[in-house]
């Protein structure tokens, strides 16, 4: 998935006179997307750069040998879930695919990924907010045709 960038596509409009007590609003920019991050190898989910320091903080935290995986499961109200844990390097399975981040602050990890799982989230980006409401990891699913208010849950 490509991420969406903020252009200016407001249309071109001849200058007219306001009147002195209607001052015209300044036009304002919409915000830049956040710099989105693939694997090393160029694949895997985009992991935009406020999510990549949460990840490499908790990584971190969590200690030599856990490696993030992400996945999907059955659940939520619109039938599928995202999930995500640390597991152990043995926890591995021979057909997960295996994608190293290198975050620039922090050290390189790994996130795994089981094969029906990434036929769901393939293209996903993977954001970080810590809004006081609505905070925490966001998912934006390009393979989604249905997503919940809470944006936890999917329907493909």
């Amino acid at each position: 998935m490509t991420p969406n960038t903020a252009t200016d596509l407001a249309p071109t409009m001849e200058p007219q006179a306001a009147p002195a007590a209607q001052a015209a609003p300044a036009a304002q920019a919409a915000p830049a997307a956040p710099a989105a991050h693939t694997a090393k190898d160029g694949k895997g989910i985009l992991i935009t750069e406020p999510a990549m320091k949460q990840l490499g903080s908790l990584m971190q935290q969590q200690g030599e040998g856990k490696i993030l995986r992400v996945g999907v499961r059955s659940g939520g109200c619109s039938g599928m879930s995202y999930t995500m844990d640390f597991v152990d390097s043995p926890d591995i399975r021979s057909d997960d695919e295996q994608y190293t981040y290198e975050p620039t602050e922090a050290p390189s990890f790994q996130v795994i990924c089981d094969p029906k799982s990434l036929l769901y989230i393939y293209g996903m980006q993977l954001d970080f907010s810590s809004a006081l409401i609505g905070g925490g990891f966001n998912f934006t699913n390009p393979n989604a045709t249905q997503t919940c208010g809470c944006g936890s849950s999917f329907a493909v």
